[in-house]
């Protein structure tokens, strides 16, 4: 069965399970979306990925990841390969050199580990069909900017979000030790908006 690449649009508060996210694919060169609800905790490792920030400490994926690679085995692609009464199901494609592993994975921690590990996501058509969303001409309520993750609830805004002057006050440095802080105390919402606030100074400035 052909496989099919997937990117990673984005991820946003899921507006149908409290406390969860919704990871959203996107089907290469298409309009179909694949949207997956995932946790919390699994959405922020994705997250801090896909920001490039580095927690003070290794997360259980970049555990994973260190513990692989000293071994010398890599985690060539992630296949999204069923999909069963609501439930999705994904493996690792191993490789260590010689031979060639498949490991069965959660969906959102394969996802988490593909990141870390910059290899491709797949899936197949029949899952697309199943869960997929084809996108209508000027329908954003699916769309991500590629490589951004959004990790608070649009309705309860994480401190330093549009409309709360703590962050807008502050200096480009002051800014950068906050994020620094917030990394260190593992407080990861609040560094994404302290990103995003820096990230806004800088392009503004070019």
């Amino acid at each position: 069965m052909k496989k099919i690449k997937l990117e990673i649009l984005g991820i946003s508060y899921s507006q149908s399970q409290s406390g969860a996210y919704a990871l959203i694919f996107g089907e290469e060169g298409k309009k179909r979306r694949l949207p997956i609800i995932i946790g919390s905790f699994e959405a922020q490792a994705i997250a801090i990925e896909l920001e490039k920030m580095k927690p003070s400490r290794p997360l259980t994926h970049d555990l994973f990841k260190n513990f692989a690679s000293t071994f010398n085995i890599s985690v060539t692609e992630v296949i999204i390969y069923k999909f069963s009464e609501g439930i999705f199901y994904a493996k690792l494609i191993c490789f260590d050199g010689i031979k060639e592993v498949e490991i069965d994975s959660r969906t959102s921690d394969a996802v988490a580990i593909a990141v870390r590990f910059k290899c491709p996501i797949y899936t197949y058509k029949n899952i697309l069909d199943a869960a997929g969303i084809v996108m209508q001409e000027g329908d954003e309520s699916l769309e991500g900017q590629p490589g951004k993750a959004a990790t608070e609830k649009p309705e309860a805004k994480a401190p330093g979000a549009a409309g709360d002057d703590q962050y807008n006050q502050m200096t480009l440095k002051e800014l950068e030790k906050k994020l620094m802080e917030a990394i260190d105390a593992e407080a990861y919402e609040k560094a994404s908006v302290i990103r995003d606030e820096i990230n806004k100074r800088k392009s503004s400035n070019k």
